[in-house]
């Protein structure tokens, strides 16, 4: 194996890929990233056995061939040379680079040894653009459950439906959909879950640019394709909860506030909360129009903030977690926000006032 390829175009390659081979000490293999030189192209593979990601990088073959060598050690030192052409060959168990004034040998294994990524077939393409996809993750990511004992909610559930895709994810404590458009309508309706690593991952390599992003599943994988770069998947078994059934259908009160000053509310009052607790309670005074925003810690003192309102329907009450509402406020993009509640004993609603595309649930703190 011999080729030429420019620093720039083999580190942005390494940075896509290099991210999840770890240190794995059961199977150093996964430590490794796979160098495969084949039709004018270098493809670089990386696999957790859980996600394996590839991505190609043009290049100047003179001879095809395939290596492995340590992928954190290898892109740390391509990102330090200089923006030349870089040229790579395998000589015996050698892994020799050329860059300028610098000639390094690397120690690696025979590519027989590395797993293979394997290809989801599947019959249907969906099509959306990779800003959008990554926004709409960002917004629904945070919300998945963390503790593994329910596999289920361990992952961001996705909806293929229509023209439209429909993003959820939850922890029980909170809850988090966001519908974005198709570029093409879907054929067939499609449900998966994809588990919370591989969305990282995922929200990692897509890029803010223009670009198509394209998604293949099938029973048990999931492939995302952007560019020259494919991302592999497991996806989790069993059912999504009919998380439908918690979304409030009524609402007694209905408040309507400017989102970046309730931000800033909420983080004055979020200084003085209990020691070991999250909890501020929320009052909604109509006869002011004003949201009162008070939280009290003995060591410290106490907090009462308010702010001006639209609130329509009954006065009411709610305490929160300040951390869980800071999260769906920072992710509601429009100037006002919706807030609607029934009771202190009932989950809160959160959404932008115009943009009926995101909804953001809060169970209350029971007192």
């Amino acid at each position: 194996m011999k080729i030429i390829c420019t620093q720039e175009n083999l580190s942005r390659g390494l940075q896509m890929v290099s991210h999840i081979a770890s240190k794995n000490i059961s199977l150093p293999i996964l430590n490794n990233v796979l160098l495969t030189a084949e039709k004018g192209m270098l493809k670089l593979a990386t696999t957790n056995l859980e996600i394996g990601i590839v991505s190609q990088v043009r290049g100047k073959i003179e001879a095809e061939g395939s290596y492995t060598v340590q992928a954190k050690t290898f892109s740390d030192f391509i990102n330090l040379l200089p923006k030349q052409n870089i040229t790579m060959e395998v000589s015996g168990q050698d892994f020799k680079i050329s860059c300028s004034k610098s000639k390094t040998i690397m120690k690696g294994a025979p590519a027989s040894e590395f797993p293979i990524i394997p290809d989801v077939e599947a019959a249907e393409k969906f099509e959306i653009k990779a800003k959008t996809l990554k926004d709409a993750l960002s917004s629904v990511v945070f919300t998945v459950a963390l503790d593994e004992t329910r596999p289920e909610i361990s992952g961001v559930y996705m909806d293929f439906n229509n023209e439209q895709l429909t993003l959820a994810a939850t922890d029980s404590y909170r809850l988090a959909e966001k519908v974005v458009k198709l570029e093409k309508p879907a054929v067939k309706n499609q449900q998966i879950i994809v588990p919370l690593r591989t969305i990282q991952e995922l929200i990692r390599v897509l890029n803010e640019a223009n670009e198509v992003a394209v998604i293949s599943c099938n029973e048990n994988q999931v492939l995302f394709s952007l560019g020259e770069t494919r991302l592999t998947s497991r996806l989790i078994e069993g059912q999504y909860p009919d998380y439908k059934q918690i979304i409030p259908s009524e609402h007694r009160t209905r408040v309507i506030v400017n989102t970046s000053e309730f931000i800033n509310t909420i983080k004055q009052a979020s200084l003085f909360c209990k020691q070991g607790g999250n909890d501020i309670t929320l009052k909604f005074d109509k006869k002011t129009g004003e949201i009162i925003v008070f939280a009290t810690n003995a060591q410290i003192g106490e907090s009462e903030v308010r702010q001006t309102a639209d609130i329509v329907g009954e006065e009411n009450n709610i305490v929160l977690n300040y951390r869980f509402l800071l999260d769906g406020l920072q992710n509601i993009s429009s100037e006002q926000c919706v807030l609607e509640m029934t009771s202190n004993v009932n989950p809160g609603l959160l959404r932008p006032e115009k943009n009926g595309n995101y909804i953001y649930i809060i169970m209350p703190i029971k007192q």
